[in-house]
């Protein structure tokens, strides 16, 4: 169970070469699994140039047809899929309406005072 005694300090409160040490192991397991993304995407570009076994057309020209048969067929997931990869996809931002407007409003020494006095008259009177 964490406790006081148990508990690793934080990374800002460690001496700078135990900090350069944590940094530098961060960094080579990054650079790991960088590459084993790249790897596995150059892997996954060379497995759609093969040619399906059942067709005998490329793998990746199989895969959107049958994609395209999905989304024919009432696949809405397929059919959002088609939508999004082919840049056609709906902003997700929302926009703001009724033309608000800020303004800085700028007060005196004096009515803030006063705000603050109304302020600690309503809190006391509770």
């Amino acid at each position: 169970m964490a406790n006081s005694e148990n508990l690793k300090p934080p990374i800002n409160k460690r001496s700078t070469s135990e900090q350069r040490e944590i940094r530098q192991k961060g960094g080579i397991k990054s650079g790991e699994k960088r590459r084993e993304r790249k790897k596995f995407k150059e892997l996954l570009e060379i497995a759609l140039q093969l040619p399906n076994e059942e067709t005998g057309e490329q793998n990746d020209f199989a895969i959107v047809a049958a994609l395209v048969k999905k989304a024919a067929n009432g696949d809405t997931k397929a059919f959002e899929l088609i939508r999004d990869t082919i840049g056609e996809k709906p902003t997700d931002k929302q926009q703001l309406t009724g033309g608000v407007e800020i303004q800085k409003i700028f007060i005196t020494e004096e009515e803030r005072k006063a705000v603050e006095k109304h302020i600690n008259d309503v809190i006391n009177e509770q």
